[in-house]
């Protein structure tokens, strides 16, 4: 049992290995074939065609495309992730304090939605038909139902604008307290919360029924064993699988999800670097942004993968 497993878990991970450079060669070529020339764009409409044709032979973009790719996926596995070409400095530098602010967002908002989506999923399941239920179902519903930029949008109207108690844009650099932190940080993880618990709550309460299906969870019932005890004791072990699924699934939505609440609240991450970086086609910036998302989601995915493997009972 324990080499199938561990062959499994091998599989994952060269599963994510040849996606991620699958992901890489996709993201390279898609970035290239952005409208307009960067050498032009960079210069200005006044620039010779000497100069352009100057800055494209700098910028190696003269080079076939092939050759561009193979050289900047060797400083990827090297951690060169090139030179931007609008700020004239390496990439790992402008990346650098973005990406902690958009992990300290991420982990914020996991730290609030994940326990949230848990309790509302699990005591769901347990009062399966109840209003209780009901409620919690039509409510996971109705958020899945709206887009993240709306959520966002009535948060400002709501909070910022008519009851004035949060900032509607999210400048770090301007808080002096703690709570300054709380209302600076508020509205994002508020529709963050938002985006991604409703699919986790609905994702754990399927999980969690499915297995309250079973025989055995049925057999320690007809034994006398109380409701509480038969969820967290025979049900809910069984369920990790699915549920850390879910809760992988769920945070992946936030690659998406981050990307519009931190343009819409100009809140200082790595989501709104990679889109100013665009209006100036920084190719490496952009390359580099993207990577990272992806890289991100490939790693919740794959950790999910070898939970649910470690976690299947008829692999033990």
């Amino acid at each position: 049992m324990r080499s199938e497993v561990s062959l499994l878990v091998l599989n994952r991970l060269v599963i994510a290995i040849i996606t991620l450079l699958i992901v890489s060669f996709a993201v390279f070529f898609a970035t290239n074939m952005l409208p307009g020339d960067t050498a032009s764009i960079l210069l200005g409409q006044a620039a010779t065609p000497e100069a352009v044709a100057g800055l494209r032979k700098a910028m190696h973009l003269d080079e076939p495309a092939i050759l561009r790719f193979m050289g900047w996926l060797l400083g990827l596995m090297k951690g060169d992730l090139g030179i931007s070409y609008a700020n004239n400095m390496p990439v790992a530098q402008l990346i650098g304090g973005r990406l902690v602010a958009t992990m300290e967002l991420a982990a914020i908002t996991t730290l609030v939605s994940v326990p949230l989506a848990l309790l509302l999923g699990i005591t769901s399941a347990m009062l399966r038909g109840s209003y209780y239920d009901r409620f919690v179902t039509i409510f996971s519903i109705g958020v899945i139902s709206v887009p993240e930029f709306m959520v966002a949008t009535l948060a400002v109207l709501l909070f910022a604008v008519y009851l004035r108690w949060l900032p509607a844009l999210s400048s770090v650099n301007e808080a002096h307290t703690f709570f300054d932190l709380l209302k600076i940080y508020a509205m994002p993880v508020i529709t963050l919360t938002f985006v991604i618990s409703a699919q986790m709550i609905r994702m754990t309460r399927a999980a969690l029924i499915e297995t309250l299906k079973t025989p055995y969870v049925e057999m320690a019932l007809l034994k006398g064993a109380s409701r509480g005890r038969m969820v967290f004791r025979h049900a809910l072990p069984n369920a990790l699988g699915p549920i850390v699924n879910a809760i992988a699934l769920s945070l992946s939505y936030l690659v998406g999800g981050v990307i519009i609440v931190e343009t819409i609240f100009n809140y200082p991450g790595i989501a709104k670097l990679m889109v100013d970086a665009v209006a100036t086609r920084d190719l490496p910036l952009i390359q580099s942004c993207a990577m990272i998302f992806c890289l991100g989601y490939l790693l919740l995915i794959t950790a999910a993968d070898i939970v649910a493997i470690l976690s299947n009972p008829r692999l033990r």
